[in-house]
Order: structure tokens, then C-alpha cells, then sequence
């Protein structure tokens, strides 16, 4: 009999915690969906607790990286942002996560893109959202899709961009022998074919065992993205060949100079390999101002949990507070 009631009480106090955690977070979070050229992207949607009758706030639209899904870690910053008083919609991409989309696992720039302007259209049209104060972030892959988006889409009104990719082409391929491009272009070809003939999708690892073939093959990569993925089971290990024939020819700062006068913020690592840091350095140069750009000591998946995390979210926080929350 008491064993029964130590464990009542055992459960009616985590029941308590639970709440007041949520309660002193400042925020809820509800699962949503919204829809992107056909089919359903999911999402989670923040709003802030405490709003009076008729308030409106300014929102923040956020996705994740290369093959990347909300719950690998991207709740450390809505959090946050939400805590902040921003109303925040966390969407995964179609084809990833718990998106609608066939077949799984592509990545098309321009259709990640296309899901980013379906999700400010639709965070616009909630009650609480202020759509004169909308602002997007993006994370490596993404890091690139929120310049080039805003380059273009004036609705957006302040851009942070976190370790951005820059021209996949400079970065990645130029300096590769003519012999390596020839071999991956007949790879692609091999995969298209094949799609032709039978309909089956090729697919390639994201991440592999150090010395097995993969997109992202440095050994970090392989142990941040397993860790992460306990924490995101929809999370799959692998993309279309298709999809990265795609991405070679992606360029998301070549625009960079558009984006102005909408505010751009730049937060990168010191040490990045992925997104080399100095691509990232040379395409900020281009860009025009209002602009700022952080760089924290690092590497490439630092600023996502960790001890450095904060310093690459405080300027972020502040920026997105100096360019919507005071207008």
C-alpha cells in the first residue's frame, strides 16, 4: 500500500514539474501542418504565452539543413525564440520527416525554397502573426535558401543565416580533376537511366563509417548527425542521387547583393570544412548593408547544443529583436 502511494505521488509531482516547466517556458507548441504545391509539410507551431485579445507578434520561419528535420535540435532555438515573445513555425521540407512528398528523400534547392515561401504565406494568415514582421532562418543548406529567398520575396523583413552554404560549385567541385567530374556526371546519368527504365530512385548515404562513401564523409559529421538522430526517428540516412546532381549547380549567394535593404545577419564557425569559412567570408563581402557578421570559434555543428551554442544564438536573438520586434 505504500509502495502504491509513493508511486502516485512519484507521478502527480513529475505531472506538476512538467507543467510548470511549460507553464515557465513562456510558450505552446502545437503540431500543424500547412500545405506546399500539393501536398502537406509538417510543422511545429510556437506562440507565446500571456498575448492579450487582438495582439499580434512578429514570426519567425525556420528549417533545417542538408537531409535535416526539425528535431534534430532546431527546438534549441525556437525555444527560445518563442520564450522571447516571437510567434515560430519549424517546418520539415516535403520529402523529409514528417512532410507528405514521393519519393523520399529528395532535396531540390528550388523546391526547399518553394516550401519556405508556402510557410511565410501561411504563418501570415494566423490571427497572432503580425505579416508586415515576418523573418527567416536557416541553418548550412538552409543558411543558403533564406538569402537567396530573401533576395526576392520582400515580405521578409530580417535574415539570419547560420553557417551557410555558398556556391556549391566553387566549394565543392572546381577543384576536383576533370577525370572526377566525368565519373560523377556518368554516375548521375547511370541514375537518371535507371529512373527512366524501371522507376527505382538511387540513393547514396548521407553520412558513412570513416573510409565509406558518403555526401558528408569527415568523421565529425558521421558522429554529430548519429547522436542527433536518436532524437529524430523520421530522420533517414540517405538522398536520392538525383538530389545531389541537383544541388551542383546551386548558387544561393549569387543574389547575395539583393538582399539589402532587408537586414542580413551572418553566423558562422572560425573552422568550418563543410561550409568553408572562407567562401562564406568572401560571398558576406558582397553582400549589402544593413549587415552583420559573427564568427564564432569553431566548427560547423558547434552552434547547435553545447557549450557554444549560446554564442551562436545571442546575436541572433538580438538580431531578429532589433529588426522586428521594435518596429
Amino acid at each position: 500500500m505504500f509502495s502504491a502511494l509513493l508511486k502516485r505521488c512519484v507521478v502527480a509531482l513529475a505531472i506538476l514539474t512538467w507543467a510548470a516547466l511549460v507553464q515557465a517556458a513562456g510558450f505552446e507548441r502545437r503540431d500543424v501542418t500547412f500545405p506546399s504545391q500539393g501536398l502537406k509539410c509538417a510543422a511545429w507551431y510556437y506562440v507565446p504565452t500571456g498575448m492579450k485579445p487582438g495582439e499580434k507578434r512578429p514570426a519567425i520561419v525556420m528549417a533545417h539543413g542538408y537531409s535535416g528535420v526539425k528535431e534534430l535540435y532546431l527546438d534549441n532555438y525556437a525555444d527560445k525564440f518563442a520564450d522571447a515573445g516571437f510567434v515560430v513555425l519549424v517546418f520539415d521540407y516535403r520529402h523529409l520527416g514528417a512532410s507528405e512528398g514521393e519519393p523520399r528523400q529528395q532535396i531540390f534547392w528550388y523546391d526547399q525554397i518553394k516550401d519556405y515561401r508556402n510557410a511565410i504565406t501561411w504563418v501570415s494568415m494566423q490571427p497572432e502573426v503580425d505579416a508586415a514582421r515576418i523573418g527567416v532562418w536557416g541553418t548550412s543548406y538552409s543558411g543558403g535558401h533564406v538569402m537567396h529567398l530573401a533576395a526576392f520575396d520582400k515580405r521578409v523583413k530580417a535574415v539570419v543565416s547560420q553557417v551557410p552554404v555558398s556556391n556549391v560549385w566553387e566549394s565543392y567541385f572546381a577543384a576536383l580533376p576533370a577525370e572526377a567530374i566525368a565519373n560523377i556526371s556518368a554516375w548521375h546519368a547511370q541514375a537518371r537511366t535507371e529512373r527512366m527504365k524501371t522507376g527505382n530512385v538511387m540513393y547514396f548515404p548521407v553520412v558513412a563509417p570513416e573510409g565509406q562513401p558518403s555526401v558528408l564523409p569527415q568523421p565529425e559529421f558521421y558522429q554529430w548527425i548519429m547522436e542527433g538522430s536518436k532524437r529524430a526517428p523520421r530522420w533517414e540516412n540517405r538522398v536520392s542521387v538525383e538530389s545531389l546532381e541537383t544541388g551542383m549547380d546551386y548558387d544561393p549567394t549569387a543574389f547575395i547583393h539583393l538582399i539589402s535593404p532587408t537586414p542580413l545577419l551572418m553566423v558562422i564557425a572560425s573552422d568550418d570544412i563543410l561550409t568553408p569559412t572562407a567562401d562564406e567570408k568572401k560571398a558576406f563581402e558582397r553582400a549589402r548593408e544593413p549587415k552583420k557578421l559573427v564568427v564564432v570559434p569553431g566548427r560547423h555543428f558547434d552552434g547547435y547544443h553545447g557549450p557554444k551554442h549560446m554564442q551562436f544564438f545571442t546575436p541572433q536573438l538580438e538580431w531578429f529583436q532589433q529588426h522586428l520586434m521594435s518596429k
